[in-house]
């Protein structure tokens, strides 16, 4: 099946988010704005309560802003945007359907026909991510890894112009995690589609993106807009390149600039893996 998938635009526009509670009201984000031009991958970094899910859920409809604008494709956002893909911090996969039916579920849901078409694209997914032959597992017989694989092919199968991503590898391991980014590489370079990527961690944040945002504290606002300037196609290789150290240490420079960082008397090559979470 040879869908090809075309990335569109999407920006926010001086938002700001305010939750009120019967305790008082807390500003999750400070008058931010944030464009994310066709077939960008984008990575928002930041400490762990500073508004990255909050800006995410925002710029696809998910919730409304307190003020300010959101459009996708140059079209004002009321409502949750549904032409999109959107992969969570936890598979949420369905534990009594197969891996193939939870990937095709997104058609079931949508009444899209012709359900053959759609299940030749799942199976083509599978197999990018290395999961033909698991097609008939259930999701408890697979590893996090796994799971979190067929999470990214049910975002994929309708071919979404956007794909947002929630800290989609936070619960992996170290090995298991640099093996999704480069699946999520190969994948997003086959289909160019635009990704919004929420991550804790810089150096993921610069191994994937064309460009990275950089969050403060909360009320989180955005501090930095920095462009990644390494070839493509991508390895983890590069992440010993003195190039990739010196955006890791420029990303770690500004969080401790901040304040979001306290001083641990590591610089460089010390600090490129140390996680972003505090």
């Amino acid at each position: 099946m040879d869908i090809q998938t075309k990335g569109i635009s999407c920006q926010a526009d001086n938002v700001c988010k305010i939750y009120t509670t019967r305790q008082g009201s807390t500003t999750a984000l400070s008058r931010d704005s944030l464009r994310v031009e066709p077939g960008e991958f984008v990575s928002i970094v930041g400490p762990s309560g500073c508004g990255k899910t909050t800006l995410l859920n925002i710029m696809c409809g998910l919730i409304a802003p307190s003020d300010g604008e959101v459009s996708v494709d140059g079209q004002p956002v009321r409502a949750p945007y549904t032409d999109i893909g959107y992969v969570f911090q936890q598979d949420v996969l369905l534990a009594w359907r197969t891996v193939f039916e939870n990937v095709i579920l997104p058609i079931e849901i949508k009444k899209i026909k012709p359900v053959e078409q759609y299940h030749q694209r799942a199976y083509e997914l599978l197999e990018m991510v290395g999961l033909r032959g698991f097609e008939k597992k259930y999701p408890g017989e697979l590893s996090g890894g796994m799971r979190q694989r067929v999470s990214i092919c049910r975002a994929l199968l309708c071919s979404p112009p956007l794909l947002f991503m929630d800290e989609p590898f936070g619960a992996l391991d170290a090995l298991t995690r640099e093996q999704m980014n480069i699946d999520l590489l190969d994948i997003w370079s086959a289909n160019r589609n635009t990704v919004l990527f929420v991550t804790h961690s810089i150096d993921e944040a610069v191994i994937l993106s064309d460009r990275v945002i950089v969050m403060s504290s909360r009320p989180g606002r955005i501090i930095e807009d920095i462009r990644i300037d390494l070839p493509r196609p991508r390895t983890l290789q590069m992440k010993g390149t003195d190039g990739f150290v010196d955006y890791v240490s420029r990303i770690r420079e500004i969080f401790d600039r901040h304040g979001v960082l306290h001083d641990s008397g590591k610089t460089g090559k010390e600090a490129v893996h140390e996680p972003l979470d505090q």
